[in-house]
């Protein structure tokens, strides 16, 4: 089918800085109705004919604004995320790769929890970052064509329309939209891909692309790469682009952390007896106040549990007088939050549990005010200056650390994770990415100090057995750090004021 292509004019948001279109032959949507030309049986003597459908009218497979324009804005391709936006990463992406370079970014695979019972469909995080589309078995080309910004060409292979097939799965988005919608200069069937591709990437100078052994699509790609071409790893290329936030992501990751932070002092206010009640508590608010849902399995650990650091059994009963350590956050337009805080079952803290949660409290306090670009730390630095805190401040409460066990340093049994990770459209965002990078405006990190104490005789007594951690979500600035889940309560005097 020909569509009529419209001038692409981006409608943006109010918290982004409007940006000047890099391609003049761009197909970004104005906020106006879109329509579509689409063929319909006319009459008994002829064939086909054309009629103009609104596209609110038709069925697409993930939102768009003119089907529910209560999720998307008009402009916005995913929540928050214009259609411009997504142009201008791609070509962003395109002009880091060296001249007549192709990237490959396969969607995810459906994964299942048992035969015929899959788990709710989760697109792959580059090909969601560098388009927004969000389908299965489908695949991104991107050829950088020439030499300056907005140089390149994008071609999107997906499943076409097919309405016996839909009726039995659901909707999907088909080649038109391909194009209409995603912006993509040509749209093919991923069942052309054996013929299509080959021409795509023939005179590539390289080829980069993440291919795992156990992708559906990897069997279909590798016999068509060139030969003796082995690609190159896609995360060097996209990784700098995605740790750097934009506004309109800062956006969605500190409209994601209020409400997450909301939900977590809301659980804070009463009384638990089970842990599976509390992650059941946490999984409705983020939902119900607006959210997406979890950004992933919660750590709901009651007393000595919370030293198991991703313990998500989350099924046994939390005794009065423990405290309950809690990880959990949720999701908005693909982007997360991380957060962490410990409370007492009961409501106030006992001299010791204060007394260590207090201590963590202060090294997670200043290690947050280490998050900004007039600082020059890298997350590796304010590790280091964690664990120099941290002990510090447990000596203070005598605690011994003299080496043992053939000189091991005692803070790396008592804190023995990182002290933080880039946080975005992952959890555990941009792997591969190191924590050695000086911080920059727009990375968005963790902050997560935590002591975790051996119930054993190395320790004082009235200390073991306990954990404190502490973990705020922060988006970096060149003066000092963006709080992204500060409405989660951290000082004692507010959490043990939640139930008075």
């Amino acid at each position: 089918m020909s569509i009529p292509r419209a001038a692409l004019r981006q409608l943006e948001r109010h918290i982004v800085q409007p940006v000047k279109p890099i391609r003049s032959h761009q197909r970004l949507f104005a906020h106006s109705p879109r329509t579509i030309r689409t063929f319909l049986p006319s009459s008994p003597r002829s064939s086909r004919g054309y009629a103009t459908v609104s596209a609110a009218e038709l069925e697409f497979g993930q939102p768009v604004h003119e089907t529910h324009p209560h999720i998307l804005k008009a402009g916005e391709i995913t929540p928050g995320i214009t259609a411009q936006e997504y142009e201008n990463r791609r070509a962003r992406f395109a002009h880091s790769l060296p001249d007549n370079a192709v990237a490959l970014l396969p969607g995810a695979d459906l994964k299942f929890k048992s035969p015929d019972v899959f788990y709710p469909y989760r697109q792959e995080s580059n090909l969601l970052y560098l388009t927004g589309f969000l389908e299965q078995e489908s695949l991104a080309v991107i050829r950088k064509t020439g030499p300056s910004l907005g140089d390149y060409s994008f071609d999107l292979f997906c499943r076409p329309k097919d309405a016996e097939a839909e009726q039995w799965f659901g909707p999907w988005s088909g080649l038109q939209a391909a194009t209409d919608v995603f912006n993509a200069d040509a749209a093919h069937p991923i069942a052309s891909l054996s013929s299509v591709l080959p021409g795509l990437i023939r005179s590539a100078s390289a080829i980069y692309a993440t291919l795992p052994s156990d992708h559906s699509l990897t069997q279909a790609i590798q016999p068509l790469l060139p030969s003796g071409v082995r690609p190159l790893p896609i995360q060097p290329q996209v990784n700098p682009l995605r740790a750097i936030k934009s506004p309109a992501e800062i956006a969605n990751m500190r409209h994601c952390g209020r409400i997450s932070g909301r939900a977590l002092t809301s659980a804070m206010r009463r009384q638990w007896t089970q842990e599976k009640d509390l992650h059941t508590f946490l999984t409705y608010e983020f939902s119900q106040q607006g959210l997406d849902g979890p950004a992933y399995v919660p750590v709901i650990a009651g007393g000595h549990r919370g030293r198991l650091i991703h313990y998500v059994l989350n099924n046994a009963t939390l005794a009065p007088g423990s405290t309950v350590l809690v990880d959990a956050g949720g999701e908005y337009g693909f982007y997360v939050s991380d957060i962490s805080r410990t409370w007492p079952v009961s409501g106030k803290f006992s001299g010791p549990q204060r007394d260590l949660y207090e201590a963590v409290l202060r090294v997670q306090r200043a290690c947050v005010r280490l998050c900004s670009e007039s600082q020059n730390l890298s997350l590796d630095a304010i590790h280091r200056a964690a664990e120099t805190g941290l002990r510090e401040e447990l000596r203070s409460l005598g605690f011994n650390f003299g080496s043992f066990g053939g000189g091991g340093d005692k803070i790396k049994t008592l804190f023995p994770h990182h002290v933080g990770h880039y946080v975005g459209l992952d959890v555990h965002d941009v792997p591969g990415y190191g924590r050695g990078v000086p911080l920059r405006r727009g990375h968005c990190v963790t902050i997560e100090p935590g002591v975790y104490v051996p119930d054993d005789e190395r320790w004082p007594r009235h200390f073991r057995g306990l954990a404190v951690r502490i973990e705020d979500s922060v988006c970096v600035d060149e003066e000092g750090p963006v709080v992204l889940t500060a409405e989660a309560v951290k000082e004692v005097v507010d959490i043990e004021a939640l139930r008075d």
